[in-house]
């Protein structure tokens, strides 16, 4: 059973899409509950909708809930909802307001998510989390403009390497993926890669066998730098 968050659209929809055809029951997470059915219909019989506001507690709780309900388990964790402040404002002179809301959003959206959902993967001793990061987050190639974006995907590698070390003991694998620029309504109709190419190494993360990698960051299943 596996739970995308963000799966209503672009390269959530791809991974649960994916994650489906593998065998996966997969549960679509969506803040429109509406268009999260629709595309769990389009989907076929493997996939069923939830409400998931990742920035509201409440309905991160009852998400989780429906899926301990319903299945009694979660094998993975895809944390894809996100939102970016696209290539407006800088550190210097930030809109602090949008900040907040991006990380509310990417990181502790996520951190919600994980937080509620490894109680489910501890029970069977088997969890894979996927963050879905992005290269804007890098230490290694930090750059300017974008600060609350940059900042959330920073922040959500951080979180990758704590839950990682606290973990260790565990079959739950945590990694971040960067999916690289991909045509959705975030990246926009010029990206160069389709959402085909953006869900293959989130998937791969998502599907990875005990022993596999975790506390990394990856791009076309390659590690590359924090």
């Amino acid at each position: 059973v596996a739970l995308v968050t963000g799966a209503n659209r672009g390269i959530g929809r791809e991974v649960a899409r994916q994650l489906a055809e593998q065998g996966y029951t997969v549960v679509v997470g969506s803040r429109d509950l509406a268009k999260g059915e629709a595309t769990a219909v389009e989907l076929g019989d493997a996939a069923v909708a939830t409400q998931l506001d990742v920035r509201d507690e409440a309905s991160v709780r009852e998400a989780v809930s429906f899926v301990e309900r319903e299945f009694g388990r979660l094998d993975v964790l895809v944390n894809n909802a996100g939102i970016t402040d696209g290539w407006s404002g800088t550190a210097a002179e930030p809109d602090f307001e949008k900040v907040r809301e991006i990380l509310d959003t990417n990181l502790f959206g996520s951190w919600r998510l994980a937080k509620a959902t490894l109680p489910l993967m501890r029970r069977i001793g088997y969890g894979r989390i996927v963050n879905v990061s992005s290269g804007m987050g890098q230490l290694s190639d930090m750059g300017g403009r974008s600060p609350g974006y940059r900042v959330s995907k920073t922040g959500l590698n951080a979180l990758t390497r704590m839950l990682t070390a606290e973990l260790e003991d565990e079959n739950i694998l945590v990694n971040s993926v960067c999916p690289g620029w991909v045509r959705t309504d975030m990246g926009g109709q010029n990206a160069r890669r389709s959402v085909e190419e953006g869900a293959d190494t989130p998937v791969w993360l998502a599907t990875l066998p005990d022993g596999g990698p975790t506390g990394g960051f990856f791009r076309d299943r390659k590690p590359i730098p924090w």
